[in-house]
């Protein structure tokens, strides 16, 4: 499998792909997580990590040698939706125990876009897994908020950290792309890919 450019300093998806023994190095280029209104709860998380590809493709091109030119990007962004609202990073702790107090004890869906930009053109997609967390006390919430800061994490928490290990009921879909990405998914898009 050929060597690609991961656009993304998350390090649970640097942590997936090393898993899978994949072979990658991280160039980022920050980007406006901002995106159009018109666009459908499931069409926001493939355009971001569209915009967050983009964004790396052309600081590669004006900054870094050819040899960068020829190798896929991976980008993605991950969105966390109850009902119909997007839940994204918390601003600040009082903000992050609002999050978790809203998500308690309901059903939620975790949405990650991945696109993969690479000489033939653009692989999408996204992958969606529903989690459902028991009812929370408001110790538990401020004790995960202050012992594991979750303040750079789509609905305030981690799956794989201590809220997670406690407090989820259910999950239908994959784990790991609760983690960030669907990691299976994205080895089998690589493999479509021409070497």
């Amino acid at each position: 499998m050929k060597d690609f450019i991961l656009a993304s300093q998350s390090p649970r998806r640097k942590l997936l792909l090393e898993w899978a023994e994949m072979s990658f190095e991280i160039i980022v280029k920050s980007t406006d997580e901002k995106f159009p209104e018109a666009l459908s709860i499931d069409e926001v998380p493939v355009y971001i990590a569209r915009q967050k590809a983009i964004a790396v493709k052309e600081h590669i091109q004006t900054a870094y040698h050819q040899l960068y030119a020829r190798k896929p990007i991976l980008a993605a962004d991950t969105v966390v939706v109850l009902g119909n609202e997007i839940i994204g990073k918390p601003k600040d702790r009082e903000h992050a125990i609002a999050i978790l107090s809203k998500l308690s004890g309901k059903k939620h869906q975790v949405i990650t876009g991945v696109v993969i930009l690479h000489e033939e053109g653009e692989i999408a997609f996204l992958d969606k897994t529903e989690v459902e967390f028991y009812p929370l006390t408001n110790e538990q919430i401020e004790y995960y908020i202050d012992h594991y800061k979750p303040f750079d994490k789509a609905g305030a928490y981690a799956i794989q950290e201590w809220i997670g290990v406690v407090g989820i009921k259910s999950i239908n879909g994959d784990f790991y792309n609760v983690m960030g990405l669907p990691i299976s998914r994205v080895v089998q898009a690589f493999q479509n890919i021409l070497v």
